[in-house]
């Protein structure tokens, strides 16, 4: 059987998310297609977010599935 291909907005997001929550700076987004790179500062943002509300590891991976 083959595996389904993961939604590339929904991957730029989560590696934006967790670009974020490690504390990395946005200049570090490896897109150039607008949208793309516009679901990668969204999943940034949010990261950055929990990461300065104190959102430790467990709870961002738990958080990233829901999404």
């Amino acid at each position: 059987m083959r595996r389904q291909k993961r939604d590339m907005t929904e991957r730029a997001y989560q590696r934006g998310y967790q670009a974020g929550i490690a504390g990395k700076q946005k200049d570090n987004c490896p897109h150039n297609q607008d949208q793309l790179k516009q679901e990668w500062l969204t999943g940034w943002r949010e990261g950055r977010t929990d990461h300065w509300d104190g959102i430790d590891t467990a709870t961002a991976l738990e958080k990233q599935a829901i999404h």
